[in-house]
């Protein structure tokens, strides 16, 4: 790799993690941002979509908790209201634009319940026309059930090395590679039986990053948290989240990792915040690297149902957004507290 590449990669991976902020995740999908707008009974098109994205890139001030914003393709190619591309708004907020990569979850052949994430084809073209953009980073995710048996070595493993042939073909662009490998929180499973799969699972795709020769210094890692099923019958203190969270990561992820930016994965707004919050007061001065948020509906819902598709209602959902980007900002710091939740 080109030595400017690589001065590259550092750069915008540190600068994506810097100064108390995080990710907003705001590529959701077509079929799943219609899901979200059917909920609650917004009209599912592309003009509601785009009025929706335009509402979360002008928010002023996002910026101040907001590093990068993951983009969906259809976002990348829309305008605001007035004209201005939705990537020259982020770009004036000092908000670094990235763009989802995959092309989602398939059923992984002869893997009954195991799925494998699609989108190699034709991804160093596609890469190579968002670099052209103005694109500095990428995301990809993969997906674990955990269930009885699963998930198997072979849908971990195909994943993993699916994750790391997606990274060297980023860091060849010079777009910094965020790793998503989520074991999902569906089920009835327990804390320590989701710590000993993200655990396999964490380190089966170091392996591979290191064997495809990924330069660590250049990627962030997006996991889940260490959580019980959310139906099991043994939920956890916010205290135990943060604990086995951090002790997993210290045993599989390498020091020279810039950042780990936490997905939300179905929790409440206020729980990922507390759970962030507690890892950092606990654990900040010990770790090699920032613990921080890549969140998508911990920190769009509330101003999704307050903006209900109305004109009418932009201001107070651009205040809701900000404030809950504003309370991931002071998790990272170690100084959210519940109150916040009242402001």
């Amino acid at each position: 790799m080109e030595q400017l590449n690589v001065q590259k990669l550092i750069a915008t991976a540190k600068a994506l993690v810097a100064e108390d902020k995080g990710l907003l995740a705001m590529d959701e999908s077509t079929g799943t941002c219609n899901q979200r707008f059917a909920a609650i009974g917004i009209p599912q098109t592309e003009d509601y979509r785009r009025a929706w994205r335009e509402l979360i890139v002008s928010t002023k001030g996002l910026g101040n908790n907001i590093s990068g914003a993951i983009l969906f393709d259809e976002t990348i190619r829309q305008q605001t209201k007035d004209g201005t591309p939705m990537l020259k708004v982020l770009t004036a907020a000092k908000i670094i634009p990235g763009v989802k990569l995959d092309m989602g979850a398939k059923p992984l052949a002869g893997h009954p319940g195991e799925k494998v994430t699609e989108g190699l084809d034709g991804l160093r073209e596609r890469i190579a026309e968002y670099a052209g953009l103005g694109l500095r980073f990428a995301k990809w995710r993969a997906v674990f059930n955990i269930d009885d048996g699963l998930p198997g070595h072979t849908c971990i493993a195909v994943n993993a090395s699916a994750l790391a042939r997606y990274a060297a073909l980023c860091q060849e662009a010079g777009l910094v590679p965020i790793i998503e490998p989520e074991v999902l929180m569906d089920g009835n499973h327990t804390l320590q039986r989701c710590a000993a799969v993200t655990e396999e699972v964490l380190r089966t795709v170091f392996a591979e990053l290191n064997l495809q020769g990924i330069l660590l210094e250049g990627m962030l890692l997006k996991p889940n948290m260490i959580l019980p099923g959310k139906d099991s019958l043994q939920q956890t203190s916010v205290e135990e989240v943060a604990d086995a969270t951090v002790k997993c990561l210290l045993r599989v992820v390498p020091a020279a990792v810039p950042g780990v930016v936490f997905l939300s994965g179905g929790q409440s707004s206020a729980l990922a915040s507390a759970r962030l919050n507690a890892m950092n007061v606990r654990f900040k001065s010990q770790l090699p690297w920032a613990l921080t948020f890549s969140y998508s509906r911990a920190i769009q819902q509330t101003a999704l149902e307050l903006w209900h598709g109305e004109d009418s209602n932009i201001a107070v959902a651009q205040q809701a957004l900000l404030h809950r980007a504003q309370c991931n900002t002071e998790a990272r710091r170690g100084s959210y507290t519940s109150d916040m939740e009242n402001t």
